[in-house]
């Protein structure tokens, strides 16, 4: 009876939530400390844990059954616990002991629950849990011993940088640097984790893949310090700003465009005026003399006047934007009909190869604007080659989108060149034979109809336009991104 008394004394008043479960999973008795911890108002007698918790039942159950099965004691840590209705959360550790009556049949299990909620525990279960947000984390993740050697990277390291982790183990984290921070930057950035009173440091550095290309990333490195506070390791996490920048070139690129279509469409209609005078009273001077050198240069002046007016007729198509005819659009078809056209025009010495799928693909938009873009694309193949090449076009469809590529084995363009490409009047053709206006066009095309334009490109292998456009289901309804049928 003293046995059982301390029991109930304990059960009772104990500081730890405990509950005592039938061997059907249904709770027999609860104690005050368990319905403080999930904050009940009513005892759950009676009651399974499926009904009384929203999150942490499933583990629970099988904690249970586990111990009820093999009758010995068993543990469960840090996980989470939370009861129906209760936004609150709590970190526990379980310890599930099987109860038996005097024949030795269990009877039920008892759960004895600690709260660890914001409570720092230095066990190898919270290593495992470090050690899987290390593992898991998006941002790149380096470690390194105290003279600066990494002993360990993550997987985001791997991913962004392209090194596998053995290769990098042992060498230094300027196994990444490009070489374009300067030296007050790691000065202020070594200053400032050697200081005890700072010991970390947060900045902006580029750092390079191993396929040579350039990631600006937002690095924050952190100085372990030891018991006695001298440093053991260096933390770094990188978060890589690539793709942020390149939506913050995107945006302005945008605003330009627009700053530009607003300055074209208030000077354009001025400038054709005086260049259709200029036009006229050359064919004048040209008609009235004989004389071949007059007449050579009025013939320069006219070719050059037509240029300007080349660049002047780009500009109000770029600056007029008429609004879209918006509508189903065959992309299949609008690319058999612009390369049939301009196959007809180019040099018989250019090889085309076109892939069309059998069945319409449909996107929405403005039939005219999009054969523009296609025209131009292809266009520019035309000119990389020279007169004689191979010409790639392919059309392909994945759930959500409709991608279009035109690639050509020309000269291709070089990184620096690369960067300007859909920038208003850059351009890589001879004078007089391109405005740089094409491209800026068709990526003011595309993104109004919500797709993305890219190019691949390598020198001496030729380049790849690729157009990414929302895809229309065959019933005219525009797939949500994300959302597969």
């Amino acid at each position: 009876m003293a046995e059982r008394g301390w029991f109930e004394a304990t059960f009772e008043r104990g500081p730890m939530g405990a509950l005592l479960l039938s061997p059907d999973g249904s709770i027999q008795r609860s104690n005050p400390a368990f319905r403080e911890l999930l904050g009940a108002e009513e005892d759950p007698v009676g009651h399974k844990l499926a009904e009384i918790l929203a999150s942490g039942h499933e583990r629970l159950e099988e904690g249970r059954l586990r111990a009820q099965g093999e009758e010995k004691a068993r543990s469960l840590h840090g996980f989470t616990l939370e009861a129906v209705g209760r936004k609150r959360r709590h970190i526990v550790d379980v310890e599930f002991y099987p109860q038996s009556n005097e024949t030795g049949e269990v009877t039920g299990v008892l759960l004895v629950f600690h709260d660890r909620t914001g409570i720092y525990q230095d066990s190898a279960a919270t290593a495992r849990l470090f050690h899987q947000a290390f593992l898991h984390s998006t941002n790149a993740m380096e470690l390194t011993d105290r003279d600066g050697f990494l002993i360990d990277v993550n997987p985001a390291f791997e991913r962004i940088y392209g090194y596998r982790r053995e290769e990098v183990m042992g060498a230094r984290p300027n196994l990444v640097a490009s070489g374009k921070t300067d030296r007050a930057t790691y000065s202020r950035m070594w200053k400032d984790l050697l200081d005890p009173k700072v010991g970390s440091w947060s900045g902006e550095l580029i750092n390079r893949d191993r396929g040579g290309i350039e990631h600006p990333v937002l690095i924050t490195i952190t100085a372990i310090r030891g018991d006695d506070g001298a440093i053991t390791h260096f933390l770094g996490v990188a978060v890589d700003l690539t793709e942020m920048r390149r939506l913050e070139r995107q945006a302005l690129h945008s605003d330009r465009l627009v700053s530009l279509g607003q300055l074209a469409a208030g000077v354009a209609h001025e400038i054709n005026t005086p260049l259709a005078n200029i036009m006229l009273i050359a064919e004048s001077v040209r008609r009235r003399t004989a004389d071949s050198w007059t007449r050579g240069r009025v013939d320069s002046l006219l070719h050059q006047t037509d240029s300007a007016a080349r660049i002047v007729r780009g500009l109000l198509d770029f600056a007029r934007r008429p609004e879209a005819m918006v509508g189903e659009v065959d992309l299949a078809d609008s690319v058999r009909s612009v390369t049939g056209f301009l196959m007809g025009k180019q040099s018989a010495a250019v090889e085309v190869d076109v892939a069309l799928p059998d069945e319409p693909l449909l996107v929405r938009g403005d039939r005219e604007q999009i054969n523009q873009v296609i025209t131009n694309l292809l266009n520019n193949a035309y000119d990389a080659l020279n007169g004689q090449g191979q010409i790639e076009v392919r059309l392909t469809a994945d759930p959500e989108r409709v991608h279009l590529s035109v690639a050509d084995n020309g000269p291709g363009i070089p990184p620096d060149v690369r960067a300007h490409l859909f920038e208003p009047f850059f351009t890589t053709k001879p004078e007089g034979k391109g405005t740089g206006l094409g491209l800026a066009i068709c990526i003011g095309i595309v993104e109004s109809h919500g797709g993305t334009i890219d190019v691949e490109s390598e020198v001496g292998k030729g380049s790849k336009f690729s157009v990414h456009l929302p895809r229309l289901t065959s019933s005219g309804v525009e797939r949500p991104a994300g959302v597969r049928p």
